[in-house]
């Protein structure tokens, strides 16, 4: 669905790209040997190369380099097997060496692709420009003291990647979907655990806006360091509103670095946009140009997982899925984990339904992950169980599920301590079905005269009378049978 704002001079289209930084996941910054854990205590984390001491020269980190060639690989991209890292040059408080290294001209990854999953089932292609490392900046504090502003170096060397995509993204929707799918591959791989509150993934949101029909893009603006998917999609629609008003008033929007600000919803300007020049990047003589072979490429890609989008054309192809059902349950790992475990030895589409609609509920309600579900998936593959058995009925199985959640108890102790076991009893059955029938005389005619939709009812009635035990095909089937 193409989105597109209204303006009083016409329609406008906005056209997004995403700078997604994203901390590796590694025990050591990417050229030191400090830790990387979060939560530390202020300046707990750092050695004399974190701290820019005089002398101190930067390692590079092998785990890490592996972890961005796995990453590249997850995105379909290419892996360049010579990559250069960069200085670039600017001085701020919390980057101590007055540089920050990273890469410019060459990168360890190259084009790669992300494929969205739309609400309405459908994909769509978008374009990865680039993946480059560099190492992240220290923290600035400024809530700590009414006159001074703090610096925690802790954060200062991380391994960072920032995973750059080509301007294809045209909505909020998409920005959402396309973060969501990101964080899902990255934690499929293992390298970013993509927890944004903690900042260790944040985006820079790239919007500039044109008319409708326009071929030519226009100036953008670069919101910064959002840290959430629902902020980056507020964003882009404030800012994008903010350009169309300036443009409609006779103005022009400058190139330029702003903030979001989610309490008041608008952004605000930080700097002027920098050029590269600006920050005259060149090759950090510290360092050497890295250099890979296609052997240590080719036995990275080895060890990948089945990832996201396979996985989902597997649940569609094996299991009958739909495209929905499948997305939903591919999104998160633990997720995927969860329901094959479930649908092990049962009709996959009837255990994808028990986990998306039921147990998702109680997790919802509850505001926890499926890793801290009430309900295990060998608990809730011995419920189906029961199920798959006759040992109890689709309703009474709902019942007892709630019993699991507020309880902890196993489903099979819950039936027989409650004495929930189906009735496959022909004749219980038939005695229940003969009295139902046989005091509702008017119901009956309805029936005889053509009013088959009363079949119901008498079903209805005959499960009351049966604690909802009876087992439901014996008694459509003896019902038809005896109303005929």
């Amino acid at each position: 669905m193409t989105y597109i704002l209204e303006g009083d001079t016409g329609d406008w289209e906005v056209v997004i790209g995403l700078e997604v930084h994203a901390q590796i996941i590694s025990n050591s910054k990417l050229f030191s040997g400090s830790a990387t854990s979060f939560g530390a205590e202020p300046n707990t984390h750092v050695s004399l190369v974190d701290a820019a001491m005089p002398g101190m020269l930067p390692v590079i980190n092998e785990h890490c380099i592996e972890q961005a060639v796995r990453t590249g690989l997850g995105l379909k991209a290419e892996i360049n097997l010579v990559s250069v890292f960069d200085r670039k040059n600017y001085f701020y408080a919390d980057l101590p060496q007055g540089y920050q290294i990273s890469q410019l001209y060459h990168p360890i990854v190259g084009e790669g692709t992300v494929i969205l999953d739309l609400d309405d089932g459908s994909t769509r292609e978008v374009g990865i420009e680039r993946l480059h490392m560099e190492q992240d900046a220290g923290k600035s504090m400024h809530d700590q003291d009414p006159k001074r502003s703090f610096i925690d170096l802790n954060r200062s060397g991380t391994g960072l990647m920032e995973i750059v995509s080509r301007p294809d993204l045209k909505s909020p929707e998409d920005v959402g979907a396309y973060l969501r799918k990101l964080r899902s591959i990255l934690r499929y791989l293992g390298t970013c655990d993509g927890n944004m509150d903690e900042g260790s993934m944040r985006c820079d949101v790239n919007v500039s806006v044109r008319k409708v029909g326009e071929i030519e893009l226009r100036n953008r603006a670069e919101v910064k360091n959002v840290n959430s998917v629902r902020f980056a999609m507020q964003a882009v629609e404030i800012e994008a509103r903010r350009q169309i008003d300036v443009y409609e008033d006779g103005g022009d929007v400058i190139q330029e670095t702003r903030l979001f600000d989610s309490v008041n919803g608008e952004t605000r300007p930080m700097r002027s946009k920098e050029h590269a020049h600006d920050y005259r990047y060149f090759p950090d003589p510290d360092l050497l140009p890295l250099e890979l072979t296609q052997e240590y490429v080719d036995n990275i890609k080895a060890t990948l997982p089945e990832l996201p989008d396979e996985r989902k054309a597997r649940y569609m192809g094996a299991f009958g899925l739909s495209a929905y059902d499948a997305g939903v349950l591919v999104a998160e790992r633990d997720t995927a984990q969860y329901y094959e475990e479930v649908a092990a030895g049962h009709d996959p589409k009837l255990a994808a339904n028990w986990v998306i609609s039921n147990l998702f509920a109680v997790l919802k309600e509850k505001g926890v992950g499926i890793s801290e579900s009430p309900v295990s998936a060998k608990s809730l593959s011995k419920l189906l169980d029961l199920l798959k058995d006759d040992t109890i009925s689709g309703r009474i199985a709902k019942d007892v599920f709630e019993i699991m959640v507020a309880e902890g108890k196993e489903a099979e102790a819950i039936v027989e301590e409650k004495g929930l076991k189906q009735i496959t009893d022909t004749g219980a059955i038939e005695t229940a079905v003969d009295e139902v029938i046989a005091n509702s005389p008017e119901q009956v005619e309805q029936y005889k005269s053509g009013n088959e939709k009363i079949a119901g009812w008498f079903v209805g009635q005959v499960m009351k009378a049966t604690g909802g035990k009876a087992n439901p095909p014996m008694v459509n089937q003896m019902l038809k049978d005896k109303l005929k």
